[in-house]
């Protein structure tokens, strides 16, 4: 049992999952350059936009011949500008093994009133990806930033597949692995594993899901913020930073500074093997403990950047009292903050793993979590 505090501390103690810590030695001072008080349809606005698409696309190795956008409301306003453009054209089947892609679900079926099948799983398993019809449209999310659940890999998903996939990628972009190929629409936001500031996402469609857009015309109404293409032609000049609203020019040098980080610390590889790193010390702290347990039931499915918790002695007696009070805690003592899980999903943690975050932070933060642990759990049995 743990009695005394632990004696070292987490340097940067935010484990937020979104939005997430700044990149490492991140200061003020290296906005400087930002294009403020200028047009973002100025020569230097669009210079830069451009910019960071142009940086997106080096890092995430996404192919040539896929578009980037960055467009308004952060992943939620990108995916729900792919819904909307998109889908109707044929049925779809909808995937949900957390919260973001159960939203999708009630978009798809109770606003957009799509013929839809609808696949779902509870939070700590994940839908059998093999099973769906890929002649239809897919919607899912890659990473469940909720449930701490993401896809294996995308090796079901047929090369010959007449429908599109639509993928959630928020909190997977930059420390994982997607498989272009086999993916058509592919959104994120910046605010996630670059530890960027929100209300701005990133939209990748692939040559199939331009060819959709030109081709078919959704039956309701689109808002302006959704039109992507003008005249039966894809809007090309979105895909080059002239974008649909106006953006935030400090944000989008955050994004500059977060991508020129990226690549210091090797790109796309060195920012896997980051989170990775972070997500064994976590693994290795479990599987030290028998009174705590990954919410994710399938080792190959468990999140490497929203790892989600859950507390498994029996001793316990309101779980969700016990993980808030064990959350306040880390957060009283300044070692863990924002700790706590989402709102919909089971009473838990959830420590974000993310690429930003210092592995020896997390490894400082597991001393914590146990101390917190037995100091609740001791106040409990106190209060009985």
């Amino acid at each position: 049992m743990v009695t005394t505090t632990p004696g070292a501390r987490p340097a940067n103690p935010r484990f937020s999952s979104g939005p997430c810590a700044k990149p490492p030695h991140f200061t003020l001072d290296l906005l400087a350059d930002a294009a403020l008080g200028r047009s973002h349809r100025a020569a230097i606005g669009k210079k830069k936009l451009k910019q960071a698409i142009d940086e997106t696309r080096a890092i995430l190795g996404v192919p040539e011949e896929y578009r980037i956008g960055i467009v308004p409301a952060s992943d939620t306003g990108a995916f729900e500008m792919a819904m909307w453009s998109l889908l109707g054209e044929r049925p779809a089947e909808m995937v949900a093994w957390e919260s973001f892609g159960a939203g999708w679900v009630t978009d798809v079926v109770k606003q957009l009133k799509i013929d839809a099948t609808v696949h779902t799983a509870e939070y700590g398993e994940i839908v059998d990806m093999a099973a769906l019809n890929y002649d239809n449209d897919v919607c899912f999310t890659w990473n469940g930033t909720t449930s701490g659940v993401r896809v294996a890999s995308g090796d079901v998903i047929p090369a010959d597949r007449k429908g599109l996939t639509l993928c959630d990628a928020t909190s997977a972009a930059f420390a994982m692995d997607l498989p272009w190929e086999k993916l058509d629409v592919v959104t994120f936001s910046w605010q996630k594993v670059l530890g960027g500031e929100a209300a701005h996402g990133i939209l990748i469609l692939s040559p199939r899901a331009v060819a959709r857009l030109e081709s078919y015309t959704p039956a309701w109404p689109l808002p302006k913020i959704f039109r992507l293409t003008k005249g039966g032609k894809l809007i090309e000049g979105i895909f080059v930073g002239e974008t649909i609203n106006t953006p935030s020019m400090l944000c989008v040098e955050d994004y500059l500074v977060a991508l020129a980080w990226a690549k210091s610390v090797g790109g796309l590889t060195g920012l896997i093997a980051r989170a990775d790193a972070n997500f064994a010390e976590i693994g290795k702290f479990v599987a030290a403990h028998d009174w705590i347990d990954f919410l994710a039931t399938d080792p190959a499915t468990r999140s490497t950047t929203s790892v989600c918790l859950k507390f498994t002695d029996a001793r316990i007696r309101d779980g969700a009292a016990f993980a808030k009070a064990v959350a306040k805690r880390l957060e009283a003592e300044g070692v863990g903050l924002d700790l706590g899980a989402y709102r919909d999903a089971p009473p838990g943690l959830r420590i974000w793993c993310g690429s930003t975050v210092e592995t020896s932070d997390v490894a400082a933060l597991m001393p914590w979590l146990e101390w917190a642990f037995e100091a609740e759990l001791a106040a409990q049995s106190e209060a009985a």
